[in-house]
Order: structure tokens, then sequence, then C-alpha cells
């Protein structure tokens, strides 16, 4: 069975394809970039609208990851754009390719987000049903959102894993507390109280091929793990497995704010996101508390 993948070569797209062949799939990519490795690569371009519908006449299942980092620069008025377009441009392009292909797909597993929920709910345990939130993200996560549901008009059964804050060792939020800790210089942000909803990468992972595998699964679900912690909570056991010690004080909101702009706002707030919708579906993880996650990825 071929599995297409856009987005293959980002964190959690590299650890899915390694899974997907293990477990004898085949697996290519839709990306900007050429052949990537031994991976076959098709070619698409979201800012000239071009997309190759062999890339979809090929495939068996799509899982679809691309989008622009939102903490990968400060979001000005063209960066913000970006965010947006490489998300909902990226997937209308997917869907006019489907429906030009003779062949669609088994299934279509797409991400989205935890932002969804809004900047900051404070400790009310939020399910799929929850209202949409106020801010950037939560604007951004509804357009997405949206145009994924297009999929659904050709009767490929659509799933939409509104990921959380996703643990890696080779980067993203975990290695950005690790740094300051490594160097005795680690410490809360903001209040300290607001929630990170996590995921080990390798569950994210097996999580999406769930999702392909499973004909049950359909719909919205949150990608998150077991527990979400404060930030204040976090920070903590990551210095307790690095071994380190945490004396200094929180990192002011006013600060977060003048070194980062509008994007604080995904550090200073939080969800507290539940995963009980997965867990009835019958998805187990490996990494079922926070301690084994980070001793696991920090070891």
């Amino acid at each position: 069975m071929n599995v297409l993948i856009t987005g293959g070569t980002g964190l959690v797209g590299k650890v899915l394809t390694k899974l997907l062949q293990e477990k004898n799939y085949t697996v290519s990519y839709l990306s900007r970039s050429k052949q990537s490795g031994s991976i076959k690569t098709y070619h698409w371009d979201i800012d000239k609208k071009q997309i190759d519908i062999e890339a979809i006449a090929q495939a068996d299942y799509i899982v679809h990851l691309a989008g622009a980092g939102v903490a990968d620069k400060r979001w000005t008025d063209s960066y913000k754009k970006e965010i947006i377009d490489s998300r909902v441009i990226s997937t209308q392009l997917l869907v006019e390719a489907m429906d030009k292909s003779p062949k669609k797909p088994k299934a279509f597993v797409s991400a989205s987000a935890v932002g969804f929920y809004g900047f900051d709910t404070k400790d009310t345990l939020l399910q799929e049903n929850a209202p949409k939130g106020d801010g950037f993200l939560a604007a951004v996560t509804e357009k997405w959102e949206n145009s994924i549901e297009e999929v659904s008009k050709f009767g490929v059964r659509t799933t939409i894993m509104r990921i959380g804050i996703v643990l890696a060792k080779e980067g993203g939020a975990l290695q950005k507390i690790m740094q300051p800790v490594q160097f005795f210089a680690g410490s809360p942000l903001g209040s300290g109280k607001q929630y990170m909803s996590w995921i080990h990468i390798k569950d994210m992972a097996r999580m999406l091929i769930y999702a392909l595998e499973n004909e049950s699964i359909q719909g919205i679900y949150n990608a998150v793990g077991n527990n979400p912690v404060t930030n204040a909570d976090f920070t903590k056991a990551v210095a307790k497995v690095m071994g380190k010690p945490l004396f200094l004080p929180n990192v002011p909101s006013f600060a977060l704010n003048l070194i980062l702009g509008e994007m604080a706002s995904m550090v200073v707030g939080g969800n507290k996101v539940s995963n009980e919708k997965i867990v009835n579906a019958g998805f187990q993880y490996k990494f079922a508390t926070l301690e084994s996650a980070l001793k696991d990825l920090i070891s």
C-alpha cells in the first residue's frame, strides 16, 4: 500500500516515514524539493498553485502534514499570510488534484492543531466539541480544518488530528526548554500555570498510522498524550530528568511579549486538552507518562 506524505521531511514526517516503512508501506512525498534520498518525491509549488496529479493517483492513503512552522519566525503580516497559505492553499491543491484524479485515496489524515481552542483556556478540559477560541492560531486552524473537510465530498474517509506539543529531541518545544536548563538558566515561562498538552513524537506518528489503518477513525481527534501538565511542572520534570537544578524566577510575560511579539501567546498561554476520544477508539500509548517520554528522549 502506498502512503503519500506532505511535509514528509519535517520532524513528525521523518518518524512517520520510518514507522510506515517498517510496516512495509511504500512511502512517497509531495515536496517543493527534488528527490529526498530513496523516497519517491512528487513536485508541488504552493505559491504557484502547481501539483503533480500523479502523486494522488498512485496513493492509497494521504497524510497531510505540510505547513510553515508557527514558531519559526516572528509573526509579521507577511509570515502570518505564509502560515495560513501553507495550510489552506496546500489543502485546496490536494482537493483539486483529487477532483481530477481517476483514483481517490482510501483515507486522508491531516494535521491540525490544538490552537483551535484559543490562546489560554486555563484549566478547562477541552473535548473535540469545544468551541473555537480567539486569536490568530484559532482563526488559522478554523480555516485549515474547513479546507480539509472538502476532501470528504469525494467519499474519502477524512480524519483531522488536532496536534498538541510534540516532544522530540531533534527540535521543537522540548529542545527549546532543554537548552537553558542545560546551562542552569531554565525557568518556567510567564505564570507557569498555563497547560502544555504534550505527546511523544513516536506516539504521534503511531497515532497517524492508527488513523490510516482503522476505518472507524473519522472526523476530529485531539492528538495529545495523557495528563497535560503546567509549564512549571513540565520545566521541573525536564530539569529532573537532566539532573539539573532550577533556581531562577519565572520569565515574566511582559519580557516574552517584548522578545516574541504576538507569538508570545503560544508560550504564555496554553490548553488542557483531552485525549479521551482517541483512547476510546482503541489507541494505546507507548509513552503514557511525561516521565517516560522525557527519559526516552533526553537519555
